[in-house]
């Protein structure tokens, strides 16, 4: 269900402290970079769960996701605070939550925790949970909406 490639990076980073968050990022903006720096400061290692483009589909609708998950998760993987991308198609990534077993949880500041799926689970675990701020101003809908505007 999972790639081996992240058993190989669970495996290489037992006894870290790992964090993880969960999203589309299908256009990264300044938002999304903040945020991503701002998870990983809460532990060693940063996890992202990224929907799949079948994923994207049906949270955001048939125009999405711009970029396909290949591109998506090569480009995060880029980023300095990035870690690990993992794709999963579900639904939630709740099934993800639990094999990464991560000791914090994060979302943007637009989710309350008793929403953020995996929560309970990783509190459960001992771990935390957070809401990171979230930046103003900054959305992939407003980038859209600006380039078919202009």
């Amino acid at each position: 269900m999972f790639s081996s490639e992240l058993d190989a990076f669970l495996k290489k980073n037992e006894g870290k402290k790992i964090v993880f968050t969960n999203g589309c990022f299908d256009i990264l903006h300044r938002g999304h970079v903040t945020y991503l720096n701002e998870a990983r400061k809460l532990g060693d290692v940063l996890v992202i769960g990224l929907n799949s483009d079948n994923s994207v589909r049906k949270l955001k609708g048939p125009e999405r996701p711009i970029n396909n998950e290949l591109d998506r998760g090569y480009v995060l993987s880029q980023l300095r605070a990035v870690d690990f991308v993992e794709i999963f198609d579900e639904p939630t990534p709740l099934s993800l939550i639990i094999k990464v077993r991560p000791q914090v949880l994060v979302k943007g500041g637009d989710w309350k925790i008793d929403q953020i799926v995996g929560a309970k689970e990783v509190i459960a675990n001992g771990g935390e949970v957070f809401s990171l701020n979230f930046v103003d101003g900054y959305s992939t809908t407003s980038v859209i909406h600006k380039i078919q505007t202009t």
